[in-house]
């Protein structure tokens, strides 16, 4: 019994070091150490697309099961409506988590980190009813903005509330 508990540990450390050195390809996302430039590059854009604007880490099973919805509106809707998907992974975390994820999912929408430590101040200036709980996704277009402090539980139901925004 005493061997099993030994041994089981050791075995996992032994599996998990394939995959660090398997993902750490490089991945292409912009990584914003602070919210007023993410703000300033993502939000409050006015033009004729609808923008969804995904909080999310890898460490969050919710988010990662809705994921494939958000990025399914990517691939059906091409630019006519813009997804980005900003991790709040922990900055240690990119090469040991966030990179084999993004490798292993080939995501289709744009995705970010942002590495804004100060939570509590700019939780508030994406929506005041915001309690800081991921996934969160705020959907705007043209000034008309939605807050969702939620899981998405299949792709039809973020088709909906997208395309109603556009109304």
């Amino acid at each position: 019994m005493n061997l099993k508990i030994l041994v089981l540990p050791l075995i996992l450390s032994f599996m998990s070091i394939p995959l660090v050195s398997l993902y750490s390809q490089d991945y292409d996302f912009k990584i914003y150490k602070n919210f007023s430039d993410l703000e300033n590059a993502h939000f409050d854009i006015r033009d004729d697309r609808v923008h969804v604007i995904n909080f999310w880490a890898t460490w969050c099973a919710p988010c990662i099961k809705e994921l494939p919805y958000l990025d399914a509106l990517t691939e059906k809707y091409g630019d006519k409506i813009k997804v980005t998907l900003v991790s709040l992974d922990f900055p240690r975390r990119i090469d040991s988590a966030l990179v084999p994820f993004l490798t292993k999912n080939q995501l289709k929408s744009e995705v970010v980190l942002l590495d804004d430590g100060r939570a509590n101040v700019w939780i508030d200036l994406v929506d005041s009813g915001w309690s800081g709980a991921i996934p969160a996704t705020v959907v705007f277009m043209n000034g008309k903005k939605h807050f969702y402090e939620k899981e998405f539980h299949s792709f039809e139901e973020v088709e909906e509330i997208v395309l109603k925004i556009n109304q």
